[in-house]
């Protein structure tokens, strides 16, 4: 963008408005300063006008680049390995070079496996597909395998603080140490549902709690509850059902597990009040045990007569000793 400025200059011609040879007066000289102040003025709008110009036209290029511009596909492409992912040990078959950058296990979303929600852990299913916390699985599996089912008091007797504490320092690094007492595993398990931000059970109404007292009233209360918190309440019946089933040497029915179990599944802030409520929450797990315990039962005795159904099928294909001799002998007779 150009531009022309055409400034005039007026003169001082006439009578005696001026001299031959002499200076400007003060009347052209404040005229003269004037002139020069539009002509600057002009000047930077013309200079503002011709960079806003360059600009734009700047802007448009780019513009079109970017528009004209095409992306194509890879070359040169190499399968180098097979990387997997596990929820217990993270990144598998990493190469070493991306080892620094990516660490091999998943970080937890927390400091600490204790306080936190389910949502914020690292979480896997168990064996009913559940999807709890790694570290809930982690202590259940040591439970069972050193024993923890026939522990006599299992989940009633409390541990010794200071190993308490040593055990959920570890816990909290990811790290389930050896050789600890069953009863310390068990307390654990019981902290972790207790000191949630909020009781597993929390969402059912009291009063609804308080009304139910059939298996079909229970089944229907607890599908009131979301996703995570139905999961966990599951994998504890099932931890507890399990309890329940070495009664023999563990000395623990369906209502002695309830009733350690059920202050540690809500959370309230008078202490009366949740005395009363855990009463109704025994009543509601233990209800939930026995149904559980009967489903197992029924599974068993269901998977028997499939056994034995199999072996009359097997036993009527095979063919007798008799006749096998009847057809040799026809055969022999023709």
């Amino acid at each position: 963008m150009t531009g022309l400025v055409m400034v005039a200059k007026g003169g001082g011609g006439g009578g005696g408005g001026g001299a031959k040879g002499g200076g400007l007066t003060s009347c052209e000289e404040e005229q003269r300063q004037n002139q020069i102040s539009v002509v600057a003025l002009l000047l930077a709008a013309l200079r503002k006008s011709m960079v806003s110009c360059r600009v734009d036209r700047r802007d448009e290029v780019m513009s079109s680049a970017v528009h004209h511009m095409e992306i194509g596909w890879p070359t040169n492409v190499r399968h180098v390995t097979h990387v997997t992912f596990d929820r217990f040990n993270g990144f598998l078959g990493l190469p070493a070079e991306f080892e620094v950058e990516i660490p091999g296990r998943v970080p937890s979303a927390s400091a600490s496996v204790f306080g936190v929600s389910a949502e914020s852990m690292q979480c896997s299913f168990d064996s009913k597909g559940n999807s709890v916390p790694t570290i809930l699985l982690l202590m259940q599996e040591r439970l069972y395998s050193q024993g923890g089912l026939k522990a006599e008091g299992i989940f009633r007797i409390n541990p010794e603080n200071s190993q308490e504490e040593h055990v959920r320092d570890q816990l909290n690094r990811g790290i389930v140490p050896d050789n600890i007492d069953v009863h310390c595993l068990a307390g654990l398990i019981k902290a972790w549902f207790r000191e949630l931000p909020s009781g597993v059970l929390d969402e059912l109404p009291p009063e609804q709690v308080l009304q139910c007292n059939t298996e079909e009233e229970s089944a229907h209360l607890v599908k009131q509850l979301k996703p995570t918190e139905a999961a966990l309440l599951n994998w504890a019946v099932n931890i507890m059902a399990d309890v329940v089933e070495g009664e023999e040497s563990n000395k623990m029915n369906a209502r002695n597990i309830a009733m350690v179990f059920a202050p540690n599944m809500t959370q309230m802030s008078d202490p009366l009040t949740a005395l009363m409520h855990a009463v109704q929450v025994m009543n509601l797990l233990k209800t939930l045990i026995m149904k559980t315990l009967q489903e197992r039962v029924e599974i068993r005795a269901q998977q028997e007569e499939n056994i034995h159904r199999c072996r009359l099928i097997h036993v009527v294909a095979l063919p007798t000793r008799s006749s096998i001799v009847t057809k040799r002998w026809k055969r022999a007779a023709n």
